[in-house]
């Protein structure tokens, strides 16, 4: 059975990606995800205001507006412990290349243009396979327009690709007015792929201290439903490679993210869950459905459930919200439940 694919122009053994995540952020994590049966490894983000620190310029950034909003002064957190510093980082692509033999795709997770840039060299130049860029862009001014946001990502991925020669995957958030133009965009800009979709941490408030605190909730496998509806739409009409991210939790959804049309599925809620180990489980169980179902390759599957190819494209819009309000019945909403409870 043929598992293999192809992403930014990297042949894969299969489509089951690690993503950015603390998985990744030491050379015996690296390893190990590898034994696991990694077929590439997205490193752990590599942060802006990292970069602008160790230059001595995120003092003045923070400091812009910092009447206008208290916390923003408290917010960030210690950047001499946080993470891994960006010298220290490239040096673990470095070790990660000469250590693993999977592709090593180096991850920058910023919003603006500007010199935090010129770490992408230094990503290249340390040996990675390719770069992936996570655009979490937050516009919080009430004057900041949606042009503005997505003429902002055109303006960073043309600056990255007169800065490294290697392929570059645009990580986006499903918070666009238009994704569709957006990917399109990017595209004719020159990028690889996109990844569909970043998560956006949302904030809680502590009703003990009164403060506004971060929380991580990992993904759920329901949350696919988002990304393989915006990947099936745009297969066959952007000339891209698709990266689905959020919710792959098992083979099913590895099938979901294929049959939309995404070249990789990406997971990390469910290795932190399950541990590395969860991809061999994974793997087998997607090889045990498709010889079940008669596939010989995911490349025959890729795309059979796209909006191109069903028998009913509405499904993917307004008719479908309308269908689903009109399926409301309480004995059949009891059973899907504990359907979803049986596949957690």
């Amino acid at each position: 059975m043929d598992l293999s694919t192809t992403y930014m122009g990297l042949k894969l053994k299969h489509p089951i990606v690690p993503s950015a995540s603390p998985l990744s952020n030491s050379l015996d994590k690296i390893k190990l995800l590898e034994e696991a049966g990694a077929s590439a490894i997205v490193m752990y983000s590599l942060f802006e205001e990292q970069i602008e620190h160790e230059a001595n310029l995120l003092g003045h950034y923070l400091q812009q507006g910092a009447h206008s909003y208290a916390e923003a002064l408290t917010y960030f957190p210690d950047f001499d412990t946080y993470n891994v510093e960006p010298d220290a980082y490239v040096n673990l692509i470095r070790r990660a290349k000469e250590s693993v033999d999977i592709p090593i795709i180096g991850s920058l997770n910023g919003t603006s243009p500007g010199g935090w840039l010129k770490y992408a060299r230094h990503i290249e130049q340390a040996g990675a396979d390719g770069l992936e860029l996570n655009l979490y862009y937050l516009p919080t001014h009430t004057r900041v327009t949606g042009g503005h946001v997505e003429q902002r990502y055109v303006d960073v991925l043309r600056e990255l690709k007169r800065t490294v020669k290697i392929p570059i995957a645009m990580k986006l958030t499903p918070y666009l007015s238009a994704p569709g133009d957006m990917v399109r965009r990017l595209a004719e800009a020159g990028a690889d792929s996109v990844v569909l979709f970043n998560r956006f941490y949302q904030p809680d408030f502590d009703l003990d201290s009164l403060n506004v605190t971060p929380h991580l909730v990992l993904s759920s496998f329901y949350a696919i439903r988002l990304p393989l509806r915006w990947i099936a739409i745009l297969y066959g009409r952007v000339n891209i490679d698709f990266g689905l991210t959020t919710g792959v939790h098992t083979h099913r959804e590895v099938l979901k993210g294929l049959m939309a049309g995404a070249k990789v599925t990406m997971m990390a809620s469910a290795l932190m869950l399950n541990g590395a180990d969860h991809i061999g489980v994974v793997l087998q169980n997607m090889c045990d459905w498709m010889e079940e179902h008669e596939y010989e390759s995911v490349t025959q599957m890729r795309g059979s459930m796209s909006q191109l190819r069903v028998a009913d494209p509405d499904a993917f819009e307004r008719a479908n919200y309308m269908k689903v309000l009109d399926s409301w019945h309480a004995p059949v909403l009891r059973e899907r439940a504990k359907v979803i409870a049986a596949e957690e």
